[in-house]
């Protein structure tokens, strides 16, 4: 068995993010109103939420912003596309959607199966994540998976982030494994992918809204977790 530590990711890989933001957006746009106050539906705020989401995080996976910039900045990004400057609000948003945000349980079709199946074969399973440490944990508990974990590694245990190597390498040796012996499983190709590559360990690609294309090439390629069978 070429294979002896397993590395997931989290967010968009076992934990359905987008359903899981979707129905806290909701909520929030709700309960505070935001029709009254000039946005004009909740699919438009979603939709601006989204995009400005995306390309903050590209830019705190880049380093170029804090942790603290992406929380504030999002909601304040967002509501100023719909000419609202309220400082308050956007505080009152992002506490609560990060408050809200990991009790949502949501997990990606045979996300439980396959972990069981992992365990049950006695690979030890491990997360590398970049999310907010805390926020990680909380997902992890409410939607019933934390107890599959050895050993979870966020950016802010490491130092460092995905895709740099540094995450990788002290992932494998928090674990006590090997590059070579290791297999990382996520759904970005120029964050786990290219990372997990650059690290020397092999790669299993979840994502089958982006097809690969080019570089980076992953080791595996697979549309459901059910396939992870195939391969462990």
């Amino acid at each position: 068995m070429k294979y002896k530590h397993i590395f997931f990711d989290l967010d968009h890989t076992l934990w359905d993010f987008e359903t899981n933001a979707y129905l806290v957006l909701e909520q929030l746009y709700h309960a505070h109103n935001l029709e009254a106050r000039g946005v004009t539906s909740f699919k438009d705020f979603h939709s601006v939420y989204m995009v400005h989401n995306e390309k903050l995080w590209d830019r705190f996976r880049k380093g170029y912003i804090t942790r603290n910039d992406l929380r504030n900045k999002r909601f304040r990004l967002t509501l100023l596309d719909f000419r609202i400057g309220d400082e308050k609000l956007c505080e009152a948003l992002g506490c609560q959607f990060l408050e809200q945000l990991p009790t949502q349980t949501a997990l990606f079709p045979h996300a439980k199966e396959v972990l069981e199946y992992l365990a049950a074969k006695n690979y030890p399973i491990h997360m590398i994540t970049n999310g907010f440490e805390e926020v990680q944990y909380l997902k992890m508990k409410s939607s019933g998976i934390d107890h599959f974990f050895t050993h979870v590694i966020t950016s802010e245990s490491a130092g460092s982030l995905k895709p740099y190597r540094e995450i990788f390498d002290y992932a494998v040796a928090k674990a006590g494994a090997t590059a070579e012996t290791s297999i990382m499983i996520g759904d970005t190709l120029d964050v786990d992918i290219l990372g997990a590559r650059n690290a020397g360990i092999d790669q299993v690609y979840f994502n089958n809204q982006v097809p690969v294309t080019g570089d980076p090439k992953p080791t595996y390629v697979i549309n459901s977790l059910h396939e992870l069978k195939d391969i462990l």
